[in-house]
């Protein structure tokens, strides 16, 4: 079974099976976090939207979005 090394949890624990967007930042949640912890993000990821009210017609709504998944997910020393 393969690891990922989770850099939001800091354990070893199964990756996602497949990359969760396009480019190279699916690519990059693959390599560095967890399937239980991608989880909790989408689960965090519908409070965001709605507590910032994210309107994605708005281009900087979806990397205000980006932002917070890469704070939540430890993704930012990576």
């Amino acid at each position: 079974m393969t690891l990922v090394h989770c850099s939001r949890c800091g354990l070893d624990k199964p990756p996602l099976a497949r990359a969760p967007m396009p480019g190279p930042v699916g690519q990059e949640i693959l390599a560095h976090v967890c399937a239980d912890c991608w989880h909790e993000w989408e689960r965090a990821e519908v409070m965001v939207i709605n507590e910032l009210r994210l309107n994605f017609m708005d281009p900087a709504a979806q990397q205000t979005l980006e932002q917070h998944m890469r704070e939540f997910l430890a993704l930012e020393g990576v």
